[in-house]
């Protein structure tokens, strides 16, 4: 059949070599969380954190010996703020209220009493919470995204769907393994916001996907397989830009953000980067591969 679209490179003919790119990389990711596990912020274990803002330009040596001097030591504090005049610092453990306030009077003496703080402590028992609420989010998105597409289209393109949702959810996670970056309550959000928006791809893909079965007629797997390249490359100008326009948003933050937010928006560049490309070279071959096993005459009664 003539789709009259051009095919300029074909997504599916090299669904193999995406196939074991992505499989080696799932494979790679479990192996970091086996053994090195995930790098947990204080959101996610026992801890505390200051944000500490003291009016004017601070350095990094100045805080961490104001830090010493209160008998805390191999903490590496981080300066941010427009004007450099934040200082974040987290701790492992869960400071009592006097060492809190021992750390505050040590900065108040160095830049005066402007300076003001923001502290959060994370006990043991809500950090294991955290975890455990964090783990039902993402099973929870999972599930209502897989009714969602089934209610609307079939349960084969739930199925290739929720598969590819969880692989890019999975590649954020892996990498932030990996790379050995902080994993914090942000960075759940980002993984969250990712589940939301890789399904927008898939969906944009799999409505094409069904218009076109709908109105055709194949009688053999080529001709299905031919069906859903010129789907990909029909929606493609419509993916990319939307793709672009938020990666452009995410990378602006990285870039220009504070150090608060800057892993959120890496972790929302991972993301937007793996839903893009799961939509085309994973979720759209997994949907061939489970309606090729019908029979062809199946294929071509279908409405789906």
């Amino acid at each position: 059949m003539n789709f009259n679209t051009k095919i300029r490179y074909d997504f599916i003919g090299n669904r193999n070599k995406f196939f074991l790119f992505s499989i080696t990389l799932t494979i790679v990711g479990i192996l970091s969380l086996l053994f090195f596990s995930l790098n947990f912020g204080v959101d996610f274990k026992a801890g505390t954190n200051m944000d500490i803002l003291v009016g004017k330009a601070a350095t990094q040596q100045d805080a961490k010996e104001i830090l010493v001097k209160a008998g805390i030591e191999g903490i590496t504090p981080t300066v941010g703020g427009t004007k450099g005049d934040r200082i974040s610092a987290r701790f492992d453990e869960v400071l009592s209220q006097a060492k809190i306030v021992e750390i505050q009077e040590g900065f108040k003496a160095k830049y005066g009493d402007q300076v003001s703080s923001e502290v959060n402590i994370v006990s043991p028992d809500m950090a294991q919470e955290l975890g455990i609420k964090t783990i039902w989010a993402i099973l929870a998105a999972s599930v209502v995204i897989m009714i969602y597409v089934m209610i609307r289209f079939e349960w084969r393109f739930a199925v290739a769907a929720n598969i590819a949702i969880l692989y890019d959810a999975f590649v954020v996670i892996a990498l932030f393994s990996i790379f050995r970056l902080e994993v914090d309550l942000p960075f759940i959000a980002a993984v969250l916001t990712t589940i939301g928006y890789s399904i927008n791809d898939k969906i944009v893909i799999f409505d094409r996907i069904r218009e076109n079965l709908r109105f055709g007629q194949f009688k053999n797997r080529e001709q299905l397989a031919e069906m859903v390249n010129a789907s990909i490359w029909q929606t493609m100008a419509r993916n990319i830009y939307t793709v672009l326009a938020v990666l452009v948003v995410a990378v602006c933050l990285f870039i220009f953000g504070s150090e608060s937010i800057k892993l959120f928006a890496l972790a929302k560049i991972i993301g937007l980067t793996s839903g893009a490309y799961s939509s085309i070279c994973i979720a759209s071959p997994l949907w061939l591969m489970l309606k090729g096993k019908q029979k062809p005459k199946t294929v071509a009664k279908t409405s789906a």
